[in-house]
Parts: C-alpha cells; sequence; structure tokens
C-alpha cells in the first residue's frame, strides 16, 4: 500500500460514497468502527480483506494500515475510538454482528457533531455497551504469503465459481493437495473449503452490491443452485441476498447534517476517512 496517510484522529462522522469509490491506505492512531449502513464495504490491509454489509460492522484497531472500498452506493458511517479505549479488546481487524439497536446508535452518533452534551455522552455509553455485546464474525478473507499459495488463491480470485478439487488446482500450480492443506492451515488459519466459501461470499456481496440477480450471483460464484446460496448465505449473514441488494435511496433525497460529508469517485481522487 503506497503512500500511507497519517491521520492521528479517527473521524467520527458520516459519509457517502458512490459504488466503486476507495479511500486510499492511511492510519489513525485510534480505534474506529466502520460501518456501511447502504451498499458494502470493503476494508483491506496487508493482512487480508473485511467484508460487511448492513448487518456488519468492521472494528479497525488503532495504528492498523487499512483502505477501503465501496460497492454500491455507499453510506459509510465512522465512530473513532481512543486508543486508550478498546471495549472489544481486539488488536486486528474483526467483523461484528450490528443488530438494529446498535444500526440506529452508530447513525445518530455519526450524523451529529461532538458537542460535549450528556445527551450525545449518553448516546456514546449506550454505543459502547453494546459494541461490547456484539459478536465477532469469521468474515476475513486472509492474503496468503507462501508463492504456491498465493498462485491458487489468485486463480480463484479470478474465478471464483472454478470447481477444480485441490488436487487439481495442485497439479497447475506444481503442489500436492496436502502441502496445500498443511499450508492454509497454517498460513491462512483454516481449510481450502473454508477459505473457497468465504471467497465466494465475498465476491456474492460485491456483486449483489451492483444490483446483480441473485442467481447470476450464485452462479458466478460457484453455487449449484440459487437455494443453495440463499442457505448459505442466509447462514452466514442472518438475511436473505435479496436484501443486500435493495435499491439504495437516491443522493437527492439524503439529508445532510453538521456530521456528513459527501465523497465521489474519478476527478477528485480516492475519498478520505
Amino acid at each position: 500500500m503506497p503512500q500511507i496517510r497519517h491521520e492521528p484522529v479517527a473521524p467520527t462522522r458520516t459519509q457517502w460514497l458512490d459504488s466503486g469509490a476507495t479511500i486510499d491506505a492511511h492510519r489513525h492512531d485510534e480505534h474506529q468502527i466502520v460501518y456501511a449502513g447502504r451498499g458494502v464495504l470493503a476494508v483491506t490491509t496487508d493482512a487480508g480483506s473485511w467484508i460487511a454489509p448492513a448487518t456488519r460492522a468492521i472494528w479497525v484497531p488503532a495504528g492498523t494500515v487499512h483502505a477501503h472500498q465501496a460497492h454500491g452506493a455507499l453510506e459509510l458511517h465512522l465512530v473513532g475510538l481512543p486508543a486508550t479505549e478498546n471495549p472489544l479488546g481486539l488488536d486486528a481487524p474483526t467483523v461484528l454482528a450490528v443488530g438494529p439497536l446498535l444500526r440506529e446508535l452508530i447513525v445518530a452518533h455519526t450524523r451529529t457533531p461532538e458537542d460535549g452534551s450528556p445527551e450525545r455522552a449518553r448516546l456514546r455509553a449506550v454505543l459502547i455497551d453494546q459494541l461490547r455485546a456484539s459478536p465477532q464474525q469469521p468474515l476475513r478473507l486472509p492474503t496468503p504469503v507462501s508463492p504456491v499459495l498465493r498462485a491458487l488463491c489468485d486463480i480463484l480470485c479470478a474465478d471464483p465459481a472454478d470447481g477444480r478439487t485441490l488436487t487439481e488446482l495442485g497439479r497447475e500450480v506444481g503442489a500436492s493437495d496436502r502441502t496445500l492443506s498443511r499450508l492454509f492451515r497454517r498460513d491462512l488459519g483454516m481449510t481450502f473449503p473454508q477459505w473457497r466459501t468465504q471467497l465466494r461470499l465475498h465476491h456474492a456481496l460485491v456483486l449483489l452490491a451492483e444490483r446483480t440477480p441473485v442467481t447470476t450471483v450464485a452462479h458466478r460464484c460457484g453455487w449449484s443452485s440459487a437455494s443453495a446460496f440463499i442457505d448459505v448465505f442466509r447462514r452466514t449473514f442472518g438475511h436473505t441476498p435479496g436484501s443486500t441488494a435493495e435499491p439504495a435511496r437516491p443522493y437527492a433525497g439524503r439529508a445532510d447534517g453538521p456530521g456528513v460529508v459527501r465523497a465521489r469517485t474519478g476527478r477528485d481522487g480516492p475519498a478520505r476517512s
């Protein structure tokens, strides 16, 4: 990640990003909760990528070099926390479940500026309490380090629907299935089937955010049928794929408050967080 920006304070605000917009590599001296109220958000570090629809948030610890990408029109909510305040006790990026109450707390907290009022302090205290109770979700897609494992993963990233077995893929990259299985467990902390499922779910979220029909998503991501895909998706995210792909509200209909920032792609370059 070249040209890493250092921004000591992790901002607390709402930010709108067009589909495909990026926030380039940067780090804060504070922790940050990153939540997509609309669209799908991807957070990438050297160690891997984390992706979250509107039922998930991503915890980014202080000092973590990370970049963001928007899939679909993204309503991005950022909550900064002092480095001394770690209600989750986490030192690595983590996906968290976001229930209805936590969602509303994050939205309310990020759409108004800090004013030092007792009301805002109480809102923040309840938000922190809800974060402590938020279940962690195993939705990380780790980045391989081993050259042979990276070659295999690159093949599947290019075509998540590739249904070849580990033995067949091993022939292409010049390694046995036993060696590859060992590398998956040692380097990535998961089995090959687990990694491939994570990859397919990540790819599915991106396609759904782009309004791709569910049946097409299932086919492109390697599921045998739409029903099989829906079953895995529901068990993983707690809702159906159609909920992720719902139409975004038009920009003109959004009420911008003092804590809201609009950011677009293209001529203005990457957005900032």
